[in-house]
Order: structure tokens, then C-alpha cells, then sequence
């Protein structure tokens, strides 16, 4: 080779381009920053009252999923799908798992800490852990820190990212905030709200009233509530993406933003119903063009979908029990089948209210198997301020057996067709849809009542066991 040429190819190894091929070739790092109780009440998804600039910067930067589905209304079940790739009847969490609650993984369930740190990846927790009770170890983290306020999360988060910057092995970094979840606040006893005394209210916006809410100063006082949360939240979520740019790791860091549900308002957090169900989730990988950008995609995902897709660009096998898909194939512009349904399950939380969903592109069926009110306390000892607007008076509101919606002509689910004449064929459709995904994934609720961890710790000390 003579010198020019030499001095070409050396020229051509240092562009931005080969840079960005050399990148895409190695295994990047993973940082994936998780919050509570959000759905997609954020500007970037069309929530113009929301202040949310560095999620929207992300958005802007990376790929935003329109119509992401969690697997579960609450936070420990859809945690758990998140971070295992299953639904929660599959991975043995169908309620909280803290206090006697007590849910947990089953014991052969594979958290993606645990498959990264067995392919090499160095791993690491922070802030909230609320898909196991287990503790940090049964995530597979090498070392975890226990900060889950937003600015205690970014410090130690942009702490870890220093130390792990310039070391040449890649790593997963899991940063979780409590925030926007509601608090313990100094009016607890009497209502619990977003706030706890760090945080203020904002309505500089005004406030965006979500169709499903009624339009009371209680309803609009909530959500100034919120949205001072969320401005908070994004905030140190912002501190953090800018440590990843500032450290030099932005080319080769797979960044994911997400949530576990919808809202903690009535109609919302705690049902299988759109604004339960949908969630935020933004990812960035500036090494391969499908995943930067700004794009928004409109196909159906589920958040256990996240996994596989995780382990596919990592160059990690996907384990067979796995029940989501990766989306690789959909970023890199390669053949990939787009979700035709959507699960969604709730079991337990405060108490026993089993709900079963499946939806279409068109329609969705819910399936409640008890007569708990339809409407749960969004937080354990919440009283709402707040009211939906079909029907009045969620408190007296209760699940009828089964429920249809039209969500071409309904999207917010305000019209039960299900006893309609002219939508029998669809029920039947759907019902037969929702029946074998139920008998494919072996769930327990097919069997009868399904029992809680304390139910069995009850029965055993009944029955004079220890």
C-alpha cells in the first residue's frame, strides 16, 4: 500500500461515519432511567401543559413509541415484566412487593441485570427496586445505591457514570426515581397528594384535564400537583442525560426512558383501561441510524418488549421463556411483524380485583373476574379530590363481568358496548383472542381464585406450620 493510500484509509478511519461504525460494532452501554407513576404525561407526547424540556430533548434525539403498553395497571407487576420480559401471571408477581404484600420473582426468573452481568456487562442500581423484594442481588447489580428522590437518584447516577466512564467494559446502569408518585405529604391524613414539601405546584401552562376527569378545582388542583412532580422529575433526569454527554459516552450509551403505568388518578393507575395501560417509553442509540433522530412509531409494543430488545443489540441470546420481542428488527429497518394484540392483567394490589384485557388496533375487551369497585384508591391511603366523568362517583362505581369498547369511535373508553347486539361478533372474537393467550401463558386465574403470599403465610400458621 503506498502512502497516499495509507493516508486515505487513515482519513477515512476517522470520520464521524467510520466512528459511528466502529460503535454500532461494539456492545454499547446500557443506562436505562425509570420513574413512577407517569404514563405519558409528558410534552413530548402531546401534553402541551407539562414542562418536560430534557424528555423532550431526549424524544427529540432518539425514537418515542406512541403506543407503548405496560403488561399491569401497577408498579411491582409491570416492573417485573419490564425487567424479565413476561407478563406477571408468567413471572410470579402479580401484586406489590413490599411490606406483606410480599409478591416476588419466581425463583428461576431471570432479571436483565443478571443476563448482562453473565455476558460481561458490568451492573449497577440505583434508586427504586420495586419488581422484587428480594433486594439488589437478585437483579444481578454488582453494587446498588439506595437513593430513590429524583435529586438523590441524579447525583449518585451522574457519581456512577464518572466512575464508570474511560473503563472499556460496557455496563448497565438502572436509575429509578420515586417521583411523580404521590406522597406522604403534611395534609397525609386527610388527602395525599404529589407533593411533600420539596416540591411546588405548576400551572404556569395551566393544566391539561384528561378527557376521562371531570373539570373541578379538586381535579385541577391535583394535576398542578402533578405537573410540578414532573417538572421536578425531569429536571434531575435532565442533570443525568447531560453527565452522559458531558462524560463522552452519549455515541456509545443505549439510553431508555420509561415508566410502569398510567397516572395516579381515578380511571387510570389501577386500571386496565387506555390511560392505566399506555406508557412513555423514549430510547436513543446515536451508533445506528434507525434509533436516533427524532422518529415516533405508532406500532403496538408492550413493555416486555423491552428485554429481548435490550439483549438483541447488545449481542445477547434472548432466552426462550422470554414472551416479548425484540424491536431491533423494527429500528433497523428489517422484516418485523407488528403486534396484532395487546395484553394487559391486574390481580392484586391494595386488595384482590383480578381484570383480564386484550385489545386490537380497534377494540378491547375487558374481562373482571370480582365486583371490587371499579375504580381502586390510586395509593394506599389516598382520598381523591378528584372524579371521573363516566361513571359519576367512582367509589360507587363496580365491574360489571365484562366490558367492550369501540376505540375508533371511543378512544377514552366512556361507552361499554359489550351487551350492544351489533358488536356480538367482536366480543366473541375477542373473547376467543383473550381465552387462548390466557391458556398459551398458563395464567392461574383459569384455575379459580388466586391466592396471595399472605393468604398462604395465614393458612400455614392456621394449620400449625411455622
Amino acid at each position: 500500500m503506498n502512502p497516499i493510500t495509507r493516508r486515505a484509509v487513515a482519513a477515512a478511519l476517522s470520520t464521524p461515519l467510520m466512528n459511528t461504525m466502529r460503535a454500532a460494532a461494539a456492545r454499547p452501554n446500557v443506562l436505562l432511567l425509570h420513574c413512577h407513576d407517569l404514563g405519558q404525561h409528558l410534552g413530548c407526547y402531546g401534553v402541551d401543559s407539562v414542562q418536560s424540556p430534557n424528555l423532550d430533548r431526549l424524544a427529540s434525539e432518539g425514537v418515542l413509541f406512541e403506543r407503548n403498553f405496560c403488561t399491569a395497571p401497577q408498579c411491582s407487576p409491570s416492573r417485573a415484566s419490564i425487567f424479565t420480559g413476561r407478563y406477571p401471571h408468567s413471572n410470579g408477581v402479580m401484586g406489590l412487593t413490599h411490606a406483606d404484600f410480599a409478591w416476588d420473582l419466581n425463583s428461576g426468573e431471570q432479571h436483565l441485570g443478571q443476563i448482562l452481568k453473565a455476558s460481561g456487562y458490568s451492573t449497577h442500581g440505583v434508586g427504586v427496586i420495586h419488581e422484587t423484594r428480594s433486594g439488589p442481588a437478585r437483579c444481578g447489580f454488582d453494587d446498588y445505591t439506595n437513593q430513590s428522590q429524583a435529586v438523590a437518584m441524579a447525583d449518585a447516577a451522574i457519581a456512577k457514570l464518572r466512575s464508570l466512564a474511560g473503563r472499556g467494559r460496557p455496563f448497565y446502569l438502572q436509575a429509578g426515581c420515586i417521583e411523580p408518585h404521590r406522597l406522604g405529604g403534611p395534609n397525609r391524613d386527610v388527602d395525599q397528594g404529589f407533593l411533600d414539601g420539596r416540591l411546588k405546584p405548576d400551572a404556569e401552562r395551566g393544566v391539561r384535564i384528561p378527557p376521562y376527569l371531570r373539570d373541578t378545582p379538586g381535579t385541577r388542583t391535583e394535576l398542578a400537583e402533578l405537573q410540578g412532580a414532573i417538572r421536578h422529575m425531569d429536571e434531575q433526569m435532565g442533570r443525568v442525560l447531560a453527565a452522559v454527554r458531558e462524560l463522552g459516552l452519549e455515541g456509545d450509551t443505549l439510553t431508555i426512558f420509561t415508566t410502569d403505568h398510567g397516572i395516579a388518578m381515578p380511571r387510570a393507575k389501577c386500571s386496565v383501561y387506555e390511560p392505566g395501560l399506555l406508557t412513555s417509553f423514549i430510547l436513543r442509540y446515536p451508533a445506528r441510524e434507525g434509533w436516533r433522530g427524532g422518529g415516533r412509531r405508532r406500532e403496538m409494543i408492550s413493555n416486555i418488549d423491552l428485554l429481548p430488545t435490550v439483549l438483541d443489540l447488545a449481542g445477547v441470546a434472548i432466552p426462550s421463556a422470554v414472551e416479548g420481542r425484540s424491536l431491533a428488527p423494527l429500528l433497523d429497518g428489517k422484516a418485523y411483524a407488528p403486534r396484532e394484540l395487546i395484553f394487559g392483567e391486574m390481580t392484586y394490589h391494595d386488595y384482590y380485583d383480578p381484570r383480564r384485557s386484550v385489545r386490537t388496533q380497534t377494540h378491547k375487551l375487558i374481562v373482571n373476574f370480582s365486583s371490587a369497585p371499579a375504580f381502586m384508591d390510586p395509593s394506599q391511603s389516598w382520598r381523591p379530590r378528584s372524579d371521573t366523568v363516566t361513571p359519576p362517583n367512582h367509589a360507587m362505581a363496580y365491574h360489571p363481568p365484562y366490558e367492550l369498547y369501540d376505540l375508533s369511535h371511543d378512544p377514552w373508553e366512556q361507552n361499554d358496548v359489550a351487551r350492544d347486539p351489533a358488536y356480538a361478533s367482536i366480543a366473541a372474537q375477542l373473547r376467543a383472542k383473550l381465552m387462548a393467550h390466557l391458556r398459551a401463558t398458563r395464567d392461574p386465574i383459569l384455575s379459580g381464585a388466586v391466592t396471595g403470599p399472605l393468604h398462604r403465610r395465614a393458612q400455614s400458621w392456621l394449620e400449625g406450620h411455622s
